[in-house]
């Protein structure tokens, strides 16, 4: 009697699409008020991007991950995208767009970790609703799970969502930098989103309306708008998400910041990995957490984003 094959379901994955930036850093005592000029210390070109920093969070926390992005025909392009292979992240879907610069970020971190960023987006506005249509079914995978952000046009953003949410994906929208309230594509984004991660200064530019800046009450407002679970960061705090009518906060882990540029994007891109993994929300978010916490201790964006192994032996040791 023949044996039964049982089918073997191919591994979670997380399919980002976002930015590519290089980012173009200055370590300051203190950053510049307007109109004045401040002497920093070291400068430092790494490669960054929120996108980008997501793709490699994720990919250090474990999971697969596909990243469809827009660079430039430069030297900076090319040796961004040399970098993702380096760090196992297929970049088979990214488009290199002629005549156009890589983007880039200029950045000021002070000395207690604070940062100011301005972004030349370059190529990355060149990533366009009808890239997003062209790319192949099989990338939109029911069970796998879609982040994206809005460092790219909103519209390719969205096109991206819809498209996974149509396909069975988990769709994770990372709203920065935020779109105000009265913008139209803020009610298209968030009825396409199961999941949205924003900071408290984006939530409350999502959320809308007069009131209180309470985390808890920012969040019930922005979840009425479509998503299942809304996901607020808060820093030093922590974070706070609402998913369905549960509440869960989890404080951050007590940590020596140094540099608090990647933080955000380890949080989104270990919040990725372990929902493609299937975990409850309670160990999700713990482990975006300790992420977070371990990315504000080296300096740089993706230079110091953790591995799995580091996150693993912090939610449970603490150290």
């Amino acid at each position: 009697m023949a044996r039964e094959r049982s089918e073997v379901r191919p591994m979670p994955r997380v399919v980002l699409l976002g930015s590519s930036n290089t980012d173009m850093i200055v370590h300051a005592p203190r950053l510049p008020a307007p109109g004045e000029t401040v002497l920093g210390g070291p400068f430092a070109s790494l490669p960054g991007g929120k996108g980008a920093n997501q793709a490699v969070a994720a990919r250090r926390a474990g999971a697969e991950v596909v990243f469809v992005t827009a660079v430039g025909d430069d030297d900076l392009g090319r040796r961004a995208l040399e970098l993702y292979r380096e760090e196992g992240i297929d970049v088979s879907h990214a488009k290199v767009v002629a005549g156009v610069a890589s983007g880039v970020a200029l950045i000021f971190v002070a000395e207690d970790g604070e940062n100011m960023i301005a972004v030349a987006s370059g190529a990355n506005l060149e990533l366009s609703p009808a890239d997003v249509a062209a790319l192949p079914d099989d990338l939109f995978r029911a069970g796998d799970v879609l982040l994206t952000g809005l460092e790219i046009p909103a519209a390719s953003a969205l096109a991206a969502m819809r498209r996974g949410r149509s396909a069975g994906m988990t769709v994770i929208l990372n709203p920065a930098p935020a779109p105000r309230a009265g913008d139209p594509i803020v009610a298209e984004l968030l009825a396409a989103a199961d999941v949205v991660t924003p900071n408290l200064g984006e939530a409350l530019a999502m959320a809308g309306g007069e009131g209180t800046d309470d985390p808890r009450a920012v969040a019930a407002r922005i979840r009425a708008k479509g998503p299942k679970v809304v996901v607020v960061t808060l820093g030093a705090r922590g974070c706070l998400a609402m998913v369905g009518d549960q509440v869960h906060e989890i404080p951050a882990r007590r940590v020596r910041a140094v540099d608090a540029v990647g933080a955000g994007d380890a949080f989104n891109g270990a919040l990725a990995a372990a929902l493609a993994e299937g975990r409850p929300w309670d160990e999700i978010l713990t482990w975006a957490v300790a992420a977070a916490g371990l990315a504000v201790t080296r300096p740089g964006a993706q230079a110091a984003l953790p591995t799995r192994e580091a996150i693993d032996r912090l939610v449970r040791d603490g150290a």
